[in-house]
């Protein structure tokens, strides 16, 4: 069993971390709202008090944050994982962050003798809670081989995609690719409702052709009933829509669809829904069709 420091216990890193601890592993976990560690807790895992604390000792330790500064504040900063923890430490990225910054921060583990893996996850709080996780890990290929195991208990699919910052390459076509697809269905609700079609019986037989899609399985129920608890917020997705952008611009690349998806994005965060599930682009539909906002 392995000792693991788990840094950042939100909607996605909560159940992660209580999995790793229900699998037997040793988990300390830290979060800037410490009441969140209580699930960890009951799993038979413990609060940390400080990173410090979180680190001691820690074969493994897994970082779960928001964004770029988080990941680098988290260990970089003073006071952070390169200063605290035990040189040949096993670093864990699960944050969605840039490629870029990944790449800084792996060059920078391995000059302090740490492996660094970035392992952004898709499947939200669903994936997360059942631990059916898409995970696309980016780095040495040795350090995914030892950390495979633990990725294995929070993850249906794992694959190691390449060198580091490939994961979150990876991770910025998926977003790409969900964003487009929850804009495309929130459309076609809001097209059939117009019509008086049972909306709930179309998205049955649609989900059932080509236009099937996991998005569509996971993302019908909050759309029909407008209930849009955050499993994956607007907020976030705007933040990974600026990294698809931006990396596609250095890359020469032309995303066309992504470009204007990431606008509707800001567009919903702009009308004040960014703590909304990202299926709430919804609602930015019926505001362009000058309807009421379900």
């Amino acid at each position: 069993m392995t000792n693991i420091a788990f840094i950042g216990l939100g909607i996605m890193g909560n159940p992660m971390a209580v999995h790793l601890a229900n699998a037997g592993h040793t988990v300390a976990g830290l979060d800037r709202s410490p009441e969140r560690a209580q699930d960890l807790v009951a799993a038979g895992g413990r609060a940390a008090t400080s990173l410090a604390d979180a680190v001691k000792g820690a074969d493994v330790i897994c970082v779960m944050v928001p964004d770029s500064p988080d990941v680098q504040d988290v260990l970089e900063g003073e006071d952070g994982v390169f200063q605290l923890a035990e040189t040949g430490t096993l670093i864990i990225d699960f944050s969605s962050i840039r490629p870029d910054v990944t790449q800084q921060l792996a060059e920078r583990a391995r000059a302090l003798g740490f492996h660094l893996l970035d392992a952004p996850v898709s499947g939200g709080e669903a994936g997360a809670k059942n631990a059916a996780l898409s995970i696309m890990v980016g780095g040495d290929a040795d350090d995914f081989a030892k950390a495979k195991p633990l990725f294995d208990v929070v993850g249906k699919t794992v694959v190691h995609v390449g060198p580091s910052g490939s994961g979150q390459t990876v991770k910025a076509a998926n977003q790409l690719i969900v964003a487009a697809n929850i804009q495309a269905v929130a459309e076609a609700v809001v097209f059939l409702e117009a019509y008086g079609v049972d909306t709930k019986a179309a998205l049955e037989v649609l989900g059932g052709g080509l236009a099937g899609s996991t998005v569509l399985n996971q993302k019908k129920e909050n759309m029909l009933s407008r209930s849009f608890q955050p499993g994956f917020r607007i907020d976030l997705h705007h933040k990974d829509m600026g990294i698809v952008t931006a990396a596609a611009r250095e890359a020469g690349v032309v995303v066309p669809l992504g470009a204007l998806v990431a606008q509707l994005v800001a567009s919903a965060r702009a009308n004040g829904d960014g703590g909304l599930d990202h299926s709430a682009l919804l609602r930015g539909v019926e505001r362009l069709s000058g309807k009421e906002i379900g």
